[in-house]
């Protein structure tokens, strides 16, 4: 297959909504969505004209998690090859049933859409909401969701044979919801330049690593952060501010990212390591971050989302040194359009530069 010219190239098994179409059929129903369609609508409208015109590229916005949104340019054909990566690792077949209930402002979305364009499924596009099953009868093969819709689906997750779980880390309390699970559930790690995901790990197993897919290469540099080589999606080397432990040459344990990193009194703190202590105590969203201080350079606070109140919180389970010193609480975080914290910008709504 042409992979430059293959975003034309429209599998004859595809469905939308329960009907087959064509390309003229496609932009015809994109350009009604532009018209009179919802917000989560007119994105996807946008993306499908987006889609199936001339150009060999499309353009992207980052999601703006840890720095200000950008937009970066990538060929169709990196989509294109990160579906066939998709198909081939969880044996997606032309005919299966796919769920998108996530917003298309954001690009797992879009990759939902080009993974039943180029496999061949029988999608099915609902509007985003925390709670995507709570209307649905109907069982299907393959879904993504975030977190939150996954928590908020859980009596209900049987209805998905294979269901990929992103755009935030999962938590160890709903990964132990998870374990056992009689779905295949992954979550999964990737970025806006791989335009998906390039490792998963099988949560309803219990894995711990991630397993990059076929085609792909890690290592780590000087910082102890992820880079990666896949050559299938981007000629560039990537290097991210993921901070992993190798495992092999095809898996790693995630730690935390290197933006958030803390040095108190010389003591390297990844964040994400004390939330993981603290997330079955608090049961509002929280954060781990620092402050500066004459003695330590930074001291560990915690920051809850909610009104003030009272609650006895032990920190015993964590090392001295990286206890938190002091709690704030904030009525509402600073975050993303997809709802990912804006640890920075949460951390100046509470003025705290000069505590």
């Amino acid at each position: 297959m042409d992979t430059n010219k293959a975003h034309t190239n429209l599998n004859e098994a595809f469905q939308w909504n329960d009907k087959q179409h064509s390309i003229e059929s496609v932009k015809l129903l994109a350009l009604d969505l532009i018209k009179n369609g919802t917000t989560n609508e007119v994105h996807l409208g946008q993306f499908v004209l987006d889609w199936v015109d001339d150009s060999l590229t499309i353009c992207l916005k980052t999601s703006g998690t840890t720095s200000k949104p950008k937009s970066i340019v990538l060929p169709k054909s990196t989509f294109v090859n990160s579906a066939i990566a998709t198909g081939n690792f969880f044996s997606l077949n032309p005919g299966d049933s796919a769920l998108c209930c996530l917003p298309f402002s954001y690009i797992a979305a879009k990759m939902m859409f080009v993974r039943a364009w180029v496999l061949g499924l029988k999608l099915e596009i609902v509007e985003p909401s925390s709670t995507p099953l709570k209307n649905i009868s109907k069982h299907y093969d393959f879904s993504a969701m975030v977190p939150m819709q996954v928590h908020n689906s859980l009596p209900k997750l049987h209805q998905i044979k294979t269901l990929l779980v992103g755009g935030a880390a999962v938590s160890k309390g709903l990964s132990h919801h998870l374990m056992g699970h009689g779905s295949a559930i992954f979550e999964t790690y990737g970025m806006t330049e791989t335009v998906s995901h390039i490792a998963v790990k099988n949560i309803s197993k219990g894995e711990d690593n991630f397993t990059v897919l076929p085609d792909i290469s890690i290592a780590i540099d000087d910082r102890d952060c992820l880079v990666v080589q896949a050559p299938k999606l981007t000629p560039e080397i990537l290097h991210t501010n993921d901070v992993v432990s190798l495992v092999s040459k095809k898996s790693f344990i995630w730690l935390g990212r290197f933006d958030n990193v803390i040095n108190s009194g010389g003591l390297k703190i990844h964040p994400e390591e004390i939330e993981t202590l603290l997330q079955n105590q608090i049961k509002t969203r929280f954060f781990i971050s620092s402050i500066p201080d004459e003695l330590l350079g930074q001291k560990i606070v915690l920051i809850i989302e909610g009104k003030p109140q009272k609650q006895h919180l032990d920190f015993t389970a964590i090392d001295t040194k990286k206890r938190p010193k002091k709690v704030f609480y904030l009525e509402a975080f600073s975050e993303t359009g997809s709802g990912k914290i804006q640890r920075q910008k949460t951390l100046e709504l509470l003025h705290l530069n000069h505590t």
